[in-house]
C-alpha cells in the first residue's frame, strides 16, 4: 500500500491547492473553534468544494453532537470523519451507522498501553491517528506540535491503517516513515509558519520528503528501524 500523507488545518486556497498540487492523499479541515485552525462549516464546505475528486476529505471534529454532525455532513460532504475528542467506542460505531461516512478516530499516545487502547478503536473505526498527547492543561487535544516516541510502534499491528501524527516537519517526516513504518502520516502546525499559518512551500517540501522516504520498500523500512 502506498503512504498516505494528509495536509490537516487547511484554512485558504492557497495552502490547499499547494497541498492539492504537491500530491496530498487526503486533506482536513478543523471544525473547533478552540483551535487557532478553525475554520466555519461555510468556509469548510467551500473548501471541501474545490478540493473534491482530487484529495480525500475529512472534517476534523471534538466531542460533536449528532446533531452538529448532520450538518456537517450534509453541508460539507466530507469523505472522512475525524473524531478527535474522548469519543467512545460505541460513538465511533454509532456515527458510521448514523451517517454512512467513514471515520478516523484519533487516539494519544505517550506509552505502549495507549496502543492497547488504539486497537479496542481499531475494531469499529476505519482508520486510527496515532498523536501525541497533549501537555498538561491544554486546553485542546492534539500534539500541539510535539513528537512522541516513534519507537513505540515497533510491533504495532492495528486491524485498520493508520496514520502517524504529532510534532511532524519537512526536516523529520523520512526519519520518522523510517522509525515507524506507519502507513501514513498526518501534518497540521509542522507546515505553519505561526499557529494556524499555513506555508505552501513547506506544505510542498514536506509531502516530498515524505514521498522519498516512502520510495524505500515496506520491509526494508522495518528491517532499518529494528536495526536502529
Amino acid at each position: 500500500m502506498d503512504l498516505i500523507v494528509k495536509i490537516c488545518g487547511l484554512s485558504t486556497e492557497e495552502a490547499l491547492d499547494a497541498a492539492l498540487d504537491a500530491g496530498a492523499d487526503m486533506v482536513g479541515f478543523v471544525l473547533f473553534p478552540p483551535s487557532p485552525r478553525n475554520v466555519s462549516l461555510e468556509r469548510a464546505a467551500d473548501l471541501a468544494g474545490r478540493a473534491r475528486g482530487r484529495a480525500e476529505i475529512v472534517a476534523l471534529t471534538v466531542d460533536m453532537d449528532d446533531a452538529t454532525l448532520a450538518t456537517v455532513v450534509d453541508r460539507m460532504k466530507p469523505d472522512w470523519i475525524q473524531m478527535h475528542g474522548t469519543e467512545s467506542v460505541d460513538t465511533v460505531e454509532a456515527t458510521k451507522q448514523a451517517f454512512g461516512v467513514r471515520v478516523m478516530k484519533a487516539l494519544p499516545v505517550m506509552a505502549r498501553f495507549d496502543l492497547e487502547r488504539a486497537s479496542r478503536y481499531a475494531s469499529v473505526a476505519d482508520r486510527l491517528l496515532l498523536d501525541a498527547k497533549p501537555p498538561r492543561g491544554a486546553d485542546r487535544p492534539g500534539g500541539h506540535g510535539r513528537a512522541f516516541d516513534w519507537t513505540l510502534l515497533r510491533g504495532f499491528a492495528s486491524a485498520v491503517p493508520y496514520l502517524l501524527s504529532g510534532g511532524l516537519t519537512p526536516a523529520n517526516v523520512g526519519d520518522a516513515i523510517t522509525v515507524s513504518a506507519a502507513p501514513g502520516v498526518d501534518v497540521s502546525s509542522g507546515v505553519e509558519t505561526a499557529p494556524g499559518v499555513k506555508d505552501p512551500d513547506l506544505i510542498r517540501a514536506f509531502i516530498a520528503a515524505a514521498r522519498r522516504a516512502s520510495v524505500v520498500p515496506a520491509p526494508e523500512r522495518a528491517a532499518s528501524k529494528v536495526a536502529s
